[in-house]
């Protein structure tokens, strides 16, 4: 089932093989994507549907170095050179949009940006700034509720303006702690107000949200990464979050989402998503769904077979093997990545991976 073509609402999709999306630090001056980007993405066109990396909706959420935005026409600019890439050699492609809310450094910001979250709460842990080193998170200012209708404005733009850079959709990433959970997530939401204090309000931001880039692109180019149980970025499971997310999902549902997309990062050490979760959440859900998380051809195959996802988002091997759908269709040993350039400037560890016809 894993190399069938399959219809994403209005997108088809020549295989079920999804490419998750891959932080990789490679963007230009002022956010913006480059010609070395649209090489990488252009490599991996082969699978079914491309998830680009996180790609910040505004200048507040661009908190890690050297990663893209789509906020501006310099970066739509930037962006249509990467979909064009992609539309030529047949791939579909989508961009997450990703806000990183309090996982940042002031260091990484452009001047007038700043450090925002649902609470006041810093952070645990440090990470990299070009002009700094190593250093601890950024204290984040808890938002005003018109901080709350700014960023909500800023998604729907960004909506907007994927589909002006010739995007087949937007992912919206509420997952690995950053800003869309940060809300969800009732270890680091500590609101009273109507964003936070029960689930109905820890989920209200990621619907209106939702509902924003909907009203702006149409409900079958709009989807969602979640990550329940995730551990990433001080998240963690809470009290009530099965029944929390099962909500969500319903009201997600009735928007007609293009997909959602569940990631399980228990191959890599951290708690399972349980497997009466992930199945419910598939059922609740009345459309598309991806699982992502560690998944090899042969364990891809099983969750198809067993009805577990429509689609299997693959990461890592993706980016040492630009050819990863052939190299499965033939059983071909892959290329192992090189953590040490998963996130340093420059060709080498991005598009120099060989293929198996190099």
């Amino acid at each position: 089932m894993l190399f069938e073509s399959f219809q994403l609402r209005s997108i088809p999709l020549k295989n079920r093989v999804v490419m998750s999306p891959l932080t990789r630090s490679r963007a230009g001056s002022d956010n913006t994507p480059s010609d070395l980007m649209a090489a990488y993405y252009a490599q991996r066109a082969s699978s079914g549907l491309i998830i680009t990396e996180g790609t910040s909706p505004s200048p507040n959420g661009l908190g890690y170095v050297r990663i893209p935005g789509l906020f501006n026409d310099a970066q739509v600019q930037g962006w249509k050179l990467v979909t064009d890439a992609v539309h030529a050699k047949g791939g579909k492609i989508v961009v997450q949009l990703m806000h990183t809310g309090r996982v940042s450094h002031q260091a990484n910001l452009p001047a007038g940006a700043e450090v925002l979250g649902p609470s006041p709460e810093t952070c645990p842990g440090e990470m990299w700034t070009d002009t700094q080193g190593v250093q601890p998170h950024t204290p984040p200012r808890a938002m005003t509720e018109e901080d709350i209708r700014k960023v909500i404005g800023e998604y729907a733009r960004a909506a907007r303006l994927a589909i002006q850079a010739g995007f087949d959709g937007v992912e919206l990433h509420a997952a690995n702690g950053y800003f869309l959970e940060q809300f969800l997530n009732a270890n680091i939401n500590h609101r009273t107000d109507g964003y936070g204090g029960t689930a109905e309000g820890r989920n209200r931001l990621v619907l209106e949200v939702a509902s924003a880039a909907v009203n702006e692109i149409g409900a079958e180019r709009v989807g969602i990464r979640l990550s329940p149980h995730g551990v990433v970025n001080s998240a963690g499971a809470f009290d009530g979050v099965d029944e929390q997310y099962l909500a969500l999902v319903k009201q997600l549902s009735t928007l007609g989402l293009m997909y959602v997309h569940v990631l399980d990062h228990s191959a890599m050490g951290a708690p399972p998503v349980p497997a009466k979760l992930k199945a419910d959440l598939r059922a609740a859900f009345n459309g598309p769904f991806i699982l992502a998380g560690g998944f090899n051809k042969a364990s891809a195959e099983q969750a198809l077979s067993q009805g577990l996802a429509d689609l299997i988002a693959m990461g890592r091997p993706f980016i040492a093997n630009p050819d990863l759908v052939e190299r499965m269709l033939q059983d071909a040993p892959l290329n192992a990545p090189s953590p040490d350039t998963f996130y340093t400037p420059g060709a080498k560890g991005y598009t120099d991976y060989p293929t198996l016809a190099a």
